[in-house]
């Protein structure tokens, strides 16, 4: 009997180690072991040898944008005379054919007058043209063809006015910088037209903030992003169907705070016929000059569009005090006269020119190298 007590007792002991044993393993959890990519694709194991001696993956960082430095402004009319020259010489030969006659009746006139006007020189310009040059030639007598062209290049000049400031006021003033408010309709190529100007002002040596006023269209944004990276400029920028005029605060507001020269900021485009669109426009302006003047208000007009475009820069030059005109296309037309036209009708000079898709192909407007374009050499 004294065995089978014994017995017993030795199996509950034995029960009882067993359940503490199994408790202590179960309480201690062993580290995965440490894993890291494989080459493929895999996941390969590492112990701790090999953990310590693994080296550090480098993750590859994509590269930033190159920043390009655009060439300065100086000169580009020039550099792109041969391409203004393709577009606007016929006009040009055509005057000059036309002076170059051996008699030169009503008629002859006359059809001088058609070529000015079919120019979009505009009706009264082109006959104020005609009535100089048919005194001038009067006066000379002789028409050899290099005296014509002086007196055909003089008229031009004269209707181009060169003597007007055509500057771009792009200085920053004290402790702000220069504001150049950038407006028009649809499709005249206004942001393009900033981010072109944003290179003419680097090339320049100046530092450049864009503010992207135009949230009414999604894409405008991105694109003056786009634009700004390749010189570096930064872009002041709100989610689509934000108050523009609040972006615009912004952007100037910023541009204070980094000291940069010159803030650029584009607005959606609008019809001119539009009242509600071009209030608007103007509150933009007033909320602007809340914290800074706005030293240059730019029209971006299309040359293709003739005469209308007149039309449009009327109601713009009323609401926001049009102080320069940027051409846009005018390497696609023969019908430069809108210069003329343009400049006649609003009292303010032409300062831009675009002559071309590339990104340096917005040039200070100067008028003696387009009217050599114009004639030739």
């Amino acid at each position: 009997m004294e065995y089978l007590y014994l017995a017993i007792a030795i199996v509950v002991l034995a029960v009882i180690g067993g359940f503490v044993l199994l408790r202590g393993r179960s309480g201690r959890r062993t580290p995965p072991p440490e894993t890291t990519q494989a080459e493929g694709g895999g996941t390969a194991v590492l112990d701790d040898d090999t953990a310590a001696a693994a080296p550090a993956v480098d993750i590859p960082v994509p590269p930033a944008p190159e920043i390009e430095l655009p060439p300065p402004s100086a000169g580009r009319l020039v550099r792109l005379r041969a391409r203004l020259s393709r577009s606007q010489n016929t006009l040009g030969k055509s005057l000059l054919a036309l002076l170059s006659r051996d008699s030169l009746d009503d008629d002859a006139w006359d059809e001088i007058e058609d070529t000015l006007v079919t120019a979009d020189v505009g009706v009264v310009p082109a006959r104020q043209i005609v009535e100089d040059l048919r005194t001038k030639v009067k006066v000379l007598g002789s028409r050899e063809p290099a005296e014509v062209r002086a007196l055909l290049k003089s008229e031009l000049l004269g209707q181009l006015g060169e003597d007007w400031d055509r500057t771009l006021r792009t200085e920053p003033h004290g402790a702000q910088p220069a504001v150049i408010l950038v407006v028009g309709v649809n499709g005249t190529g206004k942001t393009t037209t900033c981010g072109k100007l944003a290179r003419v002002l680097v090339g320049d040596g100046r530092t450049v903030l864009l503010g992207a006023a135009d949230t009414f269209r999604a894409a405008a944004a991105d694109q003056l992003q786009t634009w700004g990276s390749r010189v570096g400029a930064e872009v002041v920028r709100r989610d689509e169907g934000t108050d523009p005029a609040s972006v615009a605060f912004e952007a100037v507001k910023q541009g204070i705070a980094d000291s940069v020269d010159a803030v650029i900021v584009d607005t959606a485009g609008r019809l001119h016929t539009k009242t509600g669109l071009m209030d608007e426009l103007g509150k933009v302006k007033r909320v602007i000059e809340k914290q800074a003047q706005v030293d240059e208000v730019i029209l971006v007009l299309d040359a293709t569009t003739g005469q209308n475009g007149l039309r449009q820069a009327r109601v713009f030059a009323e609401v926001v005090n049009v102080t320069g005109i940027a051409l846009t296309k005018l390497d696609g037309t023969a019908k430069g006269g809108i210069v003329i036209a343009v400049q006649r009708e609003l009292d303010v000079p032409v300062k831009l020119v675009g002559l071309g898709e590339g990104p340096d192909d917005l040039a200070p407007f100067e008028p003696e190298a387009f009217v050599d374009a114009i004639l030739g050499s």
